[in-house]
């Protein structure tokens, strides 16, 4: 992905350990969470200007293996195009499909490549899209200070964070910890998170979250979030990627690097 005219997220804030808040006597200090977004540009709009349609924030108390999972869903009466990869049995990328969702009603509509939006129109879609911030602001207010999170984990997250903070979302204590560049910097590979979702053999059901050496329970109303190509899905992928990779590094590097020569087997590089 391409950032231009902005500098990373990280020298934006304060230094996190100089800055940490006091900690909350009732919550586990290594407590952490998950963010994930889902967003696209207005049909027919400018390239450069993303519009939030859901939030998620999976927390993680790794002493109890607890999940708490909140999410948000703006409704702003906006046509917002999204754009889904293709994949295969592998998790390697095969197409890109573009649709069109109106946010407000969430029905889709076909993707012209050559449709031209209405100068008013567009105004309006603007200014319809303008209240969500302080909507995503109050969620990440309420939440950090309900958790008390010290700790984020991303993946591929810059322009995650870069939204967040373009609401008004305030990071100054938090530490943002990106799992893609840290799995790049130790495998040399950029790993997308559906071929790691393949690598951990990652599923779901009403009652838990497995993985190949996980399994956590989930309460049915988190359970109830998760569905495929949404941003809660997605949280939940990349908490049990993040934990594999941590708690059980050289099995995850193993089927990583097993996953990868199927991949270089079975198919053309991207």
């Amino acid at each position: 992905m391409e950032y231009s005219n902005r500098r990373p997220f990280e020298q934006n804030r304060r230094p996190y350990e100089q800055n940490r808040r006091p900690q909350d006597n009732h919550r586990n200090p290594n407590t952490f969470a998950i963010l994930e977004l889902k967003y696209g540009n207005i049909y027919g709009g400018p390239p450069n200007y993303f519009v939030i349609s859901d939030v998620s924030l999976l927390v993680f108390d790794p002493e109890k293996n607890h999940i708490f999972l909140e999410s948000l869903s703006l409704n702003s009466d906006v046509d917002v195009v999204f754009v889904n990869s293709k994949v295969n049995e592998l998790g390697h990328t095969i197409g890109r499909h573009k649709h069109v969702v109106n946010l407000s009603t969430r029905k889709k509509k076909p993707y012209l490549e050559n449709f031209e939006v209405e100068k008013n129109d567009l105004e309006n879609a603007f200014a319809n899209s303008r209240p969500s911030k302080k909507m995503i602001n109050n969620f990440f207010f309420k939440n950090f200070k309900k958790y008390n999170i010290n700790k984020i984990i991303t993946f591929d997250g810059r322009r995650d964070i870069f939204l967040c903070e373009k609401a008004g979302v305030k990071f100054n204590y938090i530490k943002i910890e990106d799992l893609q560049q840290d799995l790049n910097r130790e495998c040399n590979y950029l790993f997308s998170l559906n071929k790691l979702g393949v690598a951990i053999n990652f599923r779901n059901d009403a009652s838990f979250l497995y993985s190949n050496n996980l399994k956590y329970y989930l309460h049915p109303i988190a359970a109830r979030q998760i569905e495929p190509k949404s941003a809660a899905f997605d949280a939940a992928r990349l908490l049990m990627v993040y934990n594999e990779f941590t708690q059980h590094k050289e099995n995850f590097l193993l089927k990583a690097a097993l996953l990868l020569n199927k991949i270089q087997q079975n198919t053309v590089p991207e």
